[in-house]
């Protein structure tokens, strides 16, 4: 395979840069940071084909149906495929994965394709999306070092992502008014094909990181082995289980207030809003050191705004609670090092590809017990008991996470882990 001529000054920041501006310096990354521009586009997959379904089938079901498949394969898929990103070359698998969603896009654009064929593209999709996003994220330590600019190039990733809940949904529906389904299919194939194309000759050739990628749950204990790799995991994915609370359970809360659907896009954005201006305080004037020294008081008290609930507030005082638990969020950017810094690297691909499997199912997990919670007790009550759960979970594993020294200062076993 022709690998990319790139200096290896290419993969080093300027000392004298900071912030987010020492990342975009990084020729590699602005190519998969452009990439990941693209994947807003994946959006407009969930409203177009949810809106073609709909027009074949005239059924409610089937439409809801399409919108769920695109996350129920997710945990199979990153489960399944995460030995792959340490198997294969990163930006092999990168290529790979785009290329599958776009001829998945392709062929759903076709007229003759049947609805059960249209929501078996969509699982596909589903599918490899969890390899392709622990895939990147493992690949950016080679292209940033592991070190604090990964971390800032991890975040820019998250807040495109952030942003793409806010803009993705409106953009999607601005598309159909102008193209029909298939036409914004097509777009969106196209989108996936760029993607493809800007990995491969944007970024370097690397060898994969292990000569095998084990078996999905070989992976999965390598990751739980160590007591502070284990932590960590649950550091990333407990707390969003109980943060999706308050989203999940929107629709009633705000009906319950008899507010309208004004209140209800406000407060839908405040979350995601947080979130991304917290990350950009954290990476934009925050010092590395100063990102771990808040990791322990930003998590144990970033659900505490949910105990606000407890008063049964109006719009205003809901959208600050759920404003201060979106910024609060700022601590992953520390979580991150300390996490980057614990995984061994032949393991990065497939913890990578665990980390994100597991938040995302997670989350899943939360909005359904909410729901649930929310059949035999009100709104305001469910999200504050979530809110005091999720405090007293963040604050055990915080103390676990005290108590375990750090991977370097114990030794390693033959797989690379410790054996603390």
């Amino acid at each position: 395979m022709t690998t990319v001529n790139q200096p290896a000054v290419d993969h080093k920041a300027d000392p004298t840069d900071s912030g987010y501006r020492a990342v975009l310096r990084v020729r590699e990354f602005r190519s998969v940071f452009a990439a990941h521009l693209m994947s807003v586009l994946g959006v407009v997959v969930e409203i177009s084909l949810t809106v073609l379904v709909y027009r074949l089938t005239d059924s409610p079901l089937m439409s809801a149906l399409t919108f769920a498949l695109g996350f129920l394969p997710y945990a199979l898929g990153g489960t399944l495929l995460a030995g792959l990103s340490d198997r294969y070359p990163a930006r092999r698998v990168l290529v790979v994965c785009d290329l599958v969603c776009a001829a998945c896009a392709a062929a759903m654009v076709l007229p003759g394709t049947p609805v059960a064929g249209l929501l078996a593209l969509r699982c596909a999709m589903s599918f490899v999306a969890p390899l392709f996003q622990g895939a990147r994220s493992a690949s950016l330590a080679d292209i940033l070092g592991a070190g604090d600019v990964f971390v800032l190039g991890r975040s820019l990733l998250r807040m495109v992502a952030q942003s793409a809940q806010l803009i993705g949904f409106g953009l999607g529906g601005l598309l159909l008014t102008v193209l029909a389904p298939r036409g914004a299919l097509a777009l969106t194939a196209a989108g996936f094909l760029g993607s493809a194309l800007l990995l491969r000759l944007g970024t370097a050739a690397r060898p994969a990181r292990a000569g095998t990628g084990g078996t999905p749950l070989g992976g999965l204990r390598a990751v739980f082995r160590h007591r502070r790799t284990r932590v960590l995991t649950l550091l990333f994915w407990l707390p969003p289980v109980f943060v999706v609370v308050p989203e999940a359970l929107l629709a009633p809360y705000v009906a319950g207030l008899g507010a309208g659907t004004v209140a209800l896009g406000l407060l839908m954005c405040a979350l995601p809003v947080g979130t991304i201006a917290g990350e950009l305080w954290a990476g934009s004037v925050l010092t590395a050191r100063t990102r771990s020294r808040i990791v322990a008081p930003l998590a144990a008290a970033g659900l505490s705004p949910l105990l606000l609930y407890a008063a049964r507030p109006g719009v205003v005082v809901t959208l600050g609670a759920l404003l201060l638990a979106g910024l609060a969020h700022a601590y992953t950017l520390g979580l991150d090092r300390m996490y980057v810094d614990a995984v061994p690297e032949e393991l990065r691909g497939r913890a990578m590809t665990l980390l994100g499997t597991g938040m995302m199912t997670l989350q899943g997990v939360g909005m359904a017990a909410a729901g649930l919670a929310a059949e035999f007790l009100p709104v305001h009550v469910v999200v504050t008991a979530s809110g005091v759960l999720g405090t007293l979970v963040v604050l055990a594993l915080l103390t676990e996470l005290r108590a375990c020294a750090p991977v370097a200062e114990v030794p390693r076993d033959e797989t690379g882990l410790t054996t603390k």
